[in-house]
């Protein structure tokens, strides 16, 4: 329920990441249930997400779809900055 890539600045330009909303989050962990898709290019930061199906970690560069209905745990090793789109 989770796709991480790495995505091209073409596809940046396509998807117009760079004008999506910027989030921030300082080092911390929660637990979080998505009830829409996201869409998210991280810029800065460490995070590792927590799901029953196994972790994934995330750095700046990575491109992320988090599908509806994902129940996971953030935990937030660097602080973090990303672009978000809910779809």
């Amino acid at each position: 329920m989770i796709e991480v890539r790495k995505i091209t600045e073409e596809e940046i330009i396509q998807k117009g990441i760079r004008n999506w909303p910027v989030w921030e989050k300082e080092i911390s962990r929660f637990p979080y249930t998505y009830d829409e898709e996201e869409w998210c290019y991280f810029l800065e930061g460490e995070v590792v997400i927590e799901t029953a199906t196994g972790n994934y970690t995330l750095v700046p560069g990575d491109f992320v779809v988090f599908k509806n209905g994902l129940s996971c745990t953030w935990d937030i090793k660097q602080p973090v900055r990303k672009h978000y789109n809910f779809l």
